[in-house]
């Protein structure tokens, strides 16, 4: 196997942006002026000076110009003396940007990021340690398992902003006819596999489509990395076994013998060919147009978990860069964003999940007037107590997970040996952690 050329050049642009990155916040003396633990200041005032923030988002603009118009103001009109000046840039820009303009001397104060960008940089030093700055009160009030996932070394990189975690859709007319109850779902992986078996042997229909990505994994507690992000971890019995699980479920038609991406998925579920689907509610939109009467008889309930018991969310932070001039202000700023209050006001106008324990006691979150799109939004809720945002977090992280996407295909699509291949993907990974040392 040979690493993808082009995820080699970005990820090569990456590991030189961030090296210049590092090399700049090593001049940088945030300790000096560093407030207190916990200290957040009412004003925002430091020594009288006024103080303006920098903010970064990722395509947020012009759909939720009003929602962040009025949220800057209310902060500004109780903190004289600090203005926020609020910039916004598409997703595959902003990681550049913020490498460059850091290792240039002119950090951006708060910025929006995913959490694998995120936990790459923490890990390399280049943002603020927020445990330092947080009250345990604040540090408490996200889903723990989302906060967590940028912690690195005990410290905490990041503070959780809007997130999403799948839910299990499933086809009530085909589960009814195996003989199986949709008002008790399956809980487990193992379970919804005894689902699919049984709606193949009483329907002819497979259980459900899949795709072969590395997220396979770390659901079943495989770890992709070591704890020091070193080296491959992935090579397990417990691996071995999980994949010999899948191939033995495809070639009895329990599951299709495919490496189904999205749209695939799309078209078996709306053509009932499978039972079940395992994805975001952004699914609704999609047979709702294709195949209405699908959409009719379909459900939304709580993912299974697999022998991890978590369910993988896919979150957006929001980071201090070390180089910020303003940390206090920053972090306060940040919590303010993130508060439960704020978090529940941007879910409703963007239909998002928040990280925020406080805000799914919302009725916004917990009542369903019965249709799928407000079943999936309480169910997605409902799951937000076993969420995690598993990350590589490495700079490499794309050509990793491109490594073992490509190891399941070879195994699963082309019959190749499972332990051979996994020796093969090993030596891959570990070759390519070696280039970003």
């Amino acid at each position: 196997m040979t690493t993808n050329r082009k995820g080699f050049t970005v990820s090569l642009l990456l590991v030189v942006m961030m090296s210049m990155l590092l090399a700049a916040c090593g001049g940088n003396d945030n300790t000096a002026g560093r407030p207190s633990p916990g200290s957040t200041g009412e004003t925002g005032m430091e020594a009288g000076k006024p103080v303006t923030l920098e903010f970064w988002t990722i395509a947020l603009q012009p759909t939720f110009n009003d929602y962040f118009n009025e949220l800057i103001a209310k902060y500004e009109s109780s903190h004289p003396g600090v203005k926020v000046e609020w910039k916004d840039y598409p997703y595959d820009a902003i990681s550049q940007r913020l490498l460059t303009s850091t290792a240039s001397g002119k950090s951006p104060d708060v910025v929006n990021l995913n959490t694998e960008f995120a936990s790459q940089l923490g890990s390399k030093g280049a943002l603020l340690n927020l445990n330092e700055y947080l009250t345990d009160e604040e540090a408490k009030s996200y889903f723990e398992g989302i906060y967590n996932s940028t912690v690195f070394d005990g410290k905490a990189y990041a503070l959780p902003w809007y997130t999403g975690t799948e839910v299990l859709f499933m086809n009530t007319k085909l589960v009814k006819e195996a003989g199986l109850d949709p008002a008790n779902p399956p809980q487990t992986r193992e379970e919804l596999v005894e689902w699919a078996r049984q709606v193949h042997e009483k329907t002819g229909v497979a259980g459900y489509a899949q795709q072969l990505v590395s997220k396979l994994f770390p659901i079943d507690g495989i770890p992709i990395l070591n704890e020091d992000k070193t080296a491959a971890a992935f090579n397990t019995p417990e691996a071995e076994a999980m994949i010999a699980q899948m191939r033995d479920l495809m070639a009895e038609g329990v599951v299709l013998k495919e490496d189904a991406e999205f749209s695939k998925q799309i078209q078996y579920f709306s053509g009932e060919q499978v039972a079940f689907q395992l994805s975001g509610p952004t699914f609704i939109n999609f047979i709702k147009k294709s195949a209405p009467d699908v959409y009719k008889n379909t459900i939304a309930v709580t993912l299974p978990t697999g022998k991890a018991n978590l369910r993988l969310s896919n979150s957006m932070d929001l980071v201090v860069p070390q180089k910020s001039k303003n940390p206090e202000q920053a972090v306060e700023f940040a919590a303010f964003i993130t508060n439960a209050e704020n978090q529940t006001a941007f879910s409703k106008v963007a239909n998002t999940l928040p990280s925020s324990k406080a805000s799914i006691e919302d009725p916004f979150f917990t009542q369903s007037d019965g249709s799928l799109e407000a079943e999936a939004k309480v169910a997605s809720s409902q799951s937000l107590d076993k969420a995690t945002d598993y990350m590589v977090g490495v700079p490499n992280a794309g050509d990793i997970n491109s490594a073992l996407a490509r190891g399941l295909q070879e195994i699963l699509m082309n019959g190749a040996d499972i332990k051979e291949t996994l020796n093969a993907v090993e030596k891959e990974v570990n070759q390519i952690l070696n280039q970003d040392s």
